[in-house]
């Protein structure tokens, strides 16, 4: 039942975009591995700003 639920949670990061930093992280390590020793390029704070701004930006509806 543990197990479902933490499932569930990390479905439910995933699609609210909860989880997309540790994306972001992910995806530095695994392919940007000729700078191991490089941070991210983006903080925590400065990945949300960009993130948010280009998902709100602009005409967001059909009419």
């Amino acid at each position: 039942m543990l197990k479902m639920l933490k499932k569930l949670w990390c479905y439910v990061r995933h699609v609210s975009g909860d989880d997309a930093y540790e994306q972001y992280l992910k995806h530095h390590a695994e392919f940007h591995q000729a700078t191991v020793d490089a941070p991210p390029a983006l903080s925590r704070k400065e990945f949300f700003k960009l993130w948010q701004d280009s998902k709100w930006k602009g005409i967001n509806r059909c009419c």
